[in-house]
């Protein structure tokens, strides 16, 4: 497999910046992304999940970010996203290219779209890096008196700032280390659940990455055309 040339790497950074909702990982480091091609202003892009039963919910919404981070790479004029090996791709597919919404692409299946269950996921995923990020910190660390402005540069303080932005909680200096999905203080004993929420969060991403590789062999990276 080739690398990304030109433009195709710039869809392949695109794309990285879709996850997997319930795992918080990019679809690219999960191996989900096998082809991504380009030509002229049209790109296509090629995805596989782990099981041929992949809940069609999670699916939708990985197709559907891809398409919309894609669709937004400069020179980009038309999208197409394809899942394959997926009972519901036929669905998803033509779903996600026609913009019918994930209720409009199950009639009389699903009875509202996924921005409930979208908003579920990344308050687990931040719970998971507020943990990910106080683990990092000495044990005598008095974390209900710190701030963001106390804490140093560090891949972990990056992703708790992305997790809050997409949750629209405070990402200014001043603002305190210790605040739950909601935005109000957290307990510090509170730690202790979402610790469990980041181990969860792992495990499910280790034993996806197991099955992807029982199905199609070890992980590959993506096939790219300029």
């Amino acid at each position: 497999m080739s690398g990304g040339h030109g433009g195709t790497g710039e869809i392949l950074t695109a794309l990285g910046t879709v996850h997997d909702p319930e795992l918080d990982e990019p679809i690219t480091d999960l191996g989900f992304v096998t082809e991504a091609a380009r030509t002229g202003a049209h790109v296509q892009v090629k995805l596989r999940l782990p099981t041929y039963f992949c809940a069609p919910n999670f699916a939708y919404l990985m197709v559907a970010d891809a398409h919309d981070a894609v669709r937004k790479v400069p020179g980009v004029a038309s999208v197409e996203i394809r899942l394959e090996d997926h009972f519901a791709a036929e669905e998803i597919n033509a779903g996600v290219a026609a913009q019918s919404g994930f209720a409009g692409t199950f009639p009389g299946l699903a009875t509202e779209e996924l921005a409930h269950l979208r908003e579920t996921f990344r308050r687990k995923a931040y719970l998971a890096a507020l943990e990910r990020l106080c683990r990092t910190l000495p044990p005598t660390a008095d974390l209900p008196a710190l701030t963001l402005a106390d804490l140093p540069p560090s891949a972990q303080l990056t992703a708790l700032l992305d997790r809050r932005r997409a949750l629209g909680l405070p990402t200014a200096p001043g603002a305190p280390l210790l605040l739950d999905e909601q935005g109000a203080p957290l307990p510090p004993d509170r730690l202790r659940f979402a610790q469990a929420v980041r181990v969860s969060i792992e495990g499910n991403a280790g034993w996806c990455r197991g099955l992807l590789a029982t199905r199609y062999g070890p992980a590959q990276p993506a096939a790219t055309s300029p």
